[in-house]
């Protein structure tokens, strides 16, 4: 077992994790240094396929406000959504895009070099900023990747995940143990400052828009340590993912395409959104994925169409340069054909319950982005809040951390030491074959969790995510990354469950086929650890 120390670790090295440990580099001198750990390639991440785009309200747009923004947000979350949350991350954006701006984002500009600002579902006007077309997560990604490569005071671990926070019997946390994949080696680290960055858990369904390295570890790790969690039954699933299996996941359609014209047709070129919501397209978006996936439960088919012909060829190419290259890839030329589109997994609204600087209810633990619930989203999270969210909240992690003294912990208790004994001991361990185990899971989740929910299914998902973990005989210590991976998304699949049947309401994307009213009074769902068993925060 190898030991270190760092002043701060943060975990994940999507846009919340590289931006955060760019700030704190920036503003402080940590007598320990900052360290950051991603279990894959740095800059592998849910944030590099977001397409979309970035919401700014910006002085320069004259035709938004805050106060829109703030109004969008709120409708879109279905009564979830925090104001004072909504407020402050609406107020903070100009003042954050100026920051990365100078962190060498280069967003889309017109030819009078003006921002370019476009429209997507449920928004009242154009605030939306975006990078190279329709690869705004991945530009912004690879600028603050960049950048953190190059600063010598920032170290990296890659191919390493973490699998345990430590936190002492006072609810502290004094650091983690983590996991390197190529040398099979674990090392704990302390560290008085863990800031989550994990992203998101998309891959615990069958169909998603996540990469393979979604697999929900931020939440499981906050879990187990006993930090609450908050609305973990809300999972956005995006209406118009390629209905093209690529492997792991799906391709994304950008909800922009619709922002620009494109309409939702059925296999004869017929519109069907003025059924369901008089915005059509650009309603919420758990309308039109209901929508999309009504469609195709009534005709028995397995997605139905994007109709991208009414927009021109030219601004197809120029607007959405990857979709189209994509789509080029599957024989579908989006300026002529139907794009085949089906709903998938795409944004987890809740996490772990944070304050907007980061902070959760152990100390010394932080979460930021996905992995967050910071009240800004509520139950449907609106178009490109996601990536506002991180870069907002990993300001404000880094300013919050600024004003504090970070002390390294010197030493651990007798309860930690014996967390740290627990892998340097030998276990003699069978190979899993971990692939067929996370199908079946993703099967049991997409089946019983997805889109439209009863009682009835979510018990029965309940009891064969039981009978799977049966066929994991893992409880502490496991063999490789991708054993570990599926540890966290067995518990993160428990929580989500769970959640959902303690919900006893539709609201947002949380839509139950046995109670499809909403309540008046909206309350967030509470979990957290209590003397090793699962309990409800009232």
């Amino acid at each position: 077992m190898k030991y270190s120390k760092y002043s701060v670790v943060i975990i994940g090295s999507g846009i919340a994790g590289l931006y955060a440990a760019l700030k704190l580099e920036q503003q402080m001198k940590l007598s320990d240094g900052i360290l950051l750990i991603t279990k894959s390639k740095l800059g592998e991440s849910n944030s590099r396929y977001a397409q979309g785009g970035m919401v700014a309200v910006l002085k320069e747009n004259k035709f938004d406000t805050t106060e829109s923004h703030i109004s969008d947000t709120i409708k879109a979350g279905a009564g979830l959504s925090e104001f004072n949350t909504v407020k402050f991350i609406s107020e903070h954006s100009d003042t954050i895009v100026k920051d990365l701006l100078n962190f060498g984002v280069e967003f889309d500009r017109d030819k009078d070099n003006n921002l370019c600002f476009t429209k997507e579902a449920a928004h009242s006007v154009n605030r939306i900023l975006h990078c190279g077309g329709d690869a705004t997560g991945r530009m912004i990604e690879q600028a603050l990747t960049q950048k953190v490569s190059a600063n010598e005071n920032i170290d990296i671990y890659e191919q390493t995940i973490a699998i345990e926070l430590l936190v002492n019997s006072k609810r502290e946390c004094k650091g983690l143990i983590v996991f390197n994949d190529l040398t099979e080696e674990y090392e704990t680290i302390y560290s008085s400052a863990v800031i989550l960055a994990t992203g998101g858990l998309g891959q615990l369904y069958k169909y998603t828009t996540n990469p393979a390295v979604a697999t929900g570890d931020g939440i499981a790790l906050a879990y187990n340590a006993g930090a609450v969690l908050q609305d973990l039954e809300f999972i956005q699933f995006h209406p118009t993912a390629l209905a093209i299996d690529g492997g792991e996941n799906r391709f994304l359609i950008s909800e922009a395409v619709r922002g620009e014209g494109a309409k939702l047709v059925d296999s004869d070129g017929i519109e069907f959104m003025y059924k369901y919501h008089e915005n059509k397209e650009l309603a919420p978006r758990d309308i039109v994925t209901r929508a999309n996936y009504n469609e195709m439960l009534e005709k028995k088919l397995d997605h139905v169409y994007l109709n991208a012909t009414c927009i021109s060829a030219e601004k197809l190419a120029e607007r959405f340069p990857n979709i189209s290259r994509i789509c080029s890839e599957n024989n579908i030329d989006i300026a002529h054909d139907f794009i085949p589109v089906a709903p998938a997994a795409h944004y987890s609204m809740g996490g772990v319950k944070t304050e907007l600087n980061g902070k959760t209810s152990i100390v010394g633990l932080y979460a930021i982005g996905e992995v967050a619930s910071t009240g800004l989203h509520g139950g449907n999270r609106l178009a490109s809040n996601s990536i506002l969210e991180c870069v907002v909240c990993a300001y404000e992690v880094a300013n919050y951390l600024k004003d504090i003294e970070i002390k390294t912990p010197k030493q651990i208790d007798q309860d930690l030491k014996r967390v740290v004994d627990k892998y340097s001991k030998e276990l003699l361990m069978d190979n899993i074959d971990i692939e067929s185990l996370k199908h079946e899971l993703q099967e049991i989740m997409w089946r019983g969790v997805g889109i439209l929910r009863d009682e009835k299914g979510l018990i029965s998902a309940l009891e064969d995510i039981k009978n799977l973990s049966k066929k994991f005989p893992r409880s502490t210590k496991c063999l490789n990354k991708e054993e570990y991976e599926f540890k966290n998304m067995l518990q993160v699949a428990r929580l989500i469950i769970n959640s959902a049947l303690q919900r006893k309401e539709s609201r947002g994307a949380h839509y139950r086929l046995d109670y499809t009213n909403t309540l008046e009074t909206a309350e967030h769902s509470l979990i957290t650890k209590n003397e090793g068993e699962l309990s409800f925060v009232k």
